[in-house]
């Protein structure tokens, strides 16, 4: 198996040892993308809605590093701080999938790093 690494420069840099996406054998993992903005590398200021269009845009931002668009991601996990802030979100989200949309979980946490409300990672498929 070979692995190759994906990275945008319109994206947050990484701010561990984790790569942006990882593609092996068709299938693209990506790290979750919280609201950073890309060149400063700071939290955008913002409500949640804020928030999540900027954790998309992120996305957006690798998914064309890689070649690939959002009809290609076959699943999701949103991590939320507080989940009354679902409903906001998923308008936000449900705006980037104008097909079938992909398999979907939703999850509570306790914190994100940088003090985000909301992360999202996601998994496409190139086949």
């Amino acid at each position: 198996m070979s692995k190759k690494v994906h990275l945008s420069e319109n994206a947050p840099k990484p701010i561990g040892p984790y790569s942006q996406a990882i593609e092996a054998n068709g299938i693209v993992f990506f790290a979750g993308q919280i609201p950073l903005d890309a060149k400063s590398g700071e939290l955008i200021k913002g409500g949640v809605s804020d928030q999540a269009k900027k954790v998309m845009e992120n996305i957006s931002a690798v998914l064309t590093s890689a070649d690939l668009t959002f009809d290609q991601i076959v699943k999701t996990t949103i991590f939320l701080v507080d989940m009354n802030d679902f409903a906001a979100v998923n308008e936000v989200y449900g705006q980037y999938f104008k097909g079938a949309p992909p398999a979907r979980s939703t999850i509570a946490v306790a914190a994100l790093p940088r003090g985000a409300r909301v992360e999202v990672e996601v998994t496409a498929c190139r086949n």
